[in-house]
C-alpha cells in the first residue's frame, strides 16, 4: 500500500468509524476502488487504534474517574453501588461476548466474513433494523438507568460488528434504542464500551505484525499515518456526531447506508469489484 491510499483510508477510517454505517465496508469498498485489495483485518483493527484513542481522549474525564473508582472499589475504599464503579463493571460485562466470538470465530473474521457480499447485505439489513428500534423505543432511560441484564445485552449487539457491514456504533445503538435509552446514553455507551475489545482487538493484530504475520503489501509505515490521520478526523466526528444526535434521528445516515447497499450490490453484480 502506497501512503496516499493511507492517507485517504485513514480519513474514511476516521470520518466513519463512530457513525452508524460501518467503517470497515468504507475502508474495504474504496480500498479496491483504489486499485488495493482489500486491506485486511489487521489494517482495519490497527487503524481502529487511532479511532479509540480519539474516544479516550474526547472522555478522558469519564474513564479515569470510573477507572479510579474501580480500583477504589477493589479496595474497598468505595462501595459497589457507585454509578461510576457499576459503570467499570458493565464495560467489562459488556465486553465479553465480543471478545469471546472474536476469538473463536477469528479465521472466518478474516477470511469469509469479510465478502463484500455479506458487507453490502449487512449495509441493507442494519439499516432497516436501526430504523425500526428508532421507531419503536421508547429513548426514555439514560445511563443511570442501565442494568446487568442490559449490559450483557448491549455486549450481545456489539459482538454483531464483528461481521463488516453491521458497524460497531449502529448495532450497539440499535441495542440501546430497543431496549429503550435514548439516542445520546445509547452513542456514548456504544463509544465506552467499545474501548476494550477495539484495543484488544488492534493490539493482537500488532503483535502479530511484529511477528511477521497478517501484513500483506502494507508495511508498519502507511498502517502507521493512516492511524494517526484516523485519530485526528476521528476526535472531530465524535464531537460534531454527539451533538447531530441531540436534535436528529439516524434517518440520514440510514438512508445512505441502503443507497451505499444498493451500489455495492451493483459493483459486484457488474465485477466492478471482486467480492
Amino acid at each position: 500500500m502506497d501512503y496516499l491510499t493511507a492517507i485517504i483510508l485513514g480519513l474514511l477510517q476516521g470520518l466513519t468509524e463512530f457513525l452508524p454505517i460501518s467503517s470497515s465496508a468504507h475502508v474495504s469498498i474504496v480500498g479496491q476502488l483504489l486499485g488495493q485489495e482489500d486491506p485486511g483485518a489487521a489494517f482495519t483493527a490497527i487503524t481502529q487504534l487511532g479511532t479509540e484513542l480519539a474516544v479516550v481522549i474526547y472522555f478522558w474525564n469519564d474513564i479515569t474517574t470510573i477507572i479510579r473508582k474501580w480500583f477504589l472499589a477493589l479496595a474497598g475504599k468505595v462501595s459497589q453501588d457507585d454509578p461510576d464503579v457499576r459503570m467499570g463493571w458493565l464495560v467489562i460485562i459488556g465486553t465479553i461476548p465480543i471478545g469471546l466470538l472474536g476469538l473463536l470465530f477469528q479465521d472466518q473474521i478474516e477470511s469469509t466474513l469479510r465478502s463484500l457480499w455479506i458487507t453490502a447485505t449487512m449495509l441493507l439489513v442494519f439499516a432497516l433494523v436501526i430504523m425500526a428500534a428508532e421507531r419503536v423505543g421508547t429513548q426514555r432511560r439514560e445511563l443511570a438507568d442501565l442494568t446487568w441484564k442490559h449490559g450483557i445485552l448491549y455486549g450481545l449487539w456489539q459482538a454483531l460488528a464483528l461481521i463488516p457491514g453491521v458497524s460497531r456504533s449502529g448495532g450497539t445503538i440499535a441495542g440501546g434504542l430497543f431496549m429503550g435509552y435514548t439516542r445520546k446514553t445509547a452513542a456514548r455507551y456504544s463509544f465506552l464500551l467499545a474501548i476494550p475489545a477495539v484495543i484488544a482487538s488492534g493490539g493482537l493484530q500488532v503483535v502479530k505484525i511484529a511477528g511477521g504475520e497478517g501484513t500483506g503489501e502494507t508495511g508498519w509505515g502507511p498502517i502507521l499515518v493512516a492511524t494517526a490521520i484516523a485519530f485526528v478526523v476521528g476526535y472531530a466526528v465524535i464531537a460534531w456526531f454527539m451533538k447531530f444526535i441531540e436534535t436528529h434521528t439516524f434517518t440520514l445516515f440510514m438512508v445512505y447506508r441502503i443507497v451505499l447497499a444498493l451500489v455495492l450490490f451493483a459493483l459486484l453484480g457488474t465485477g466492478v469489484l471482486a467480492a
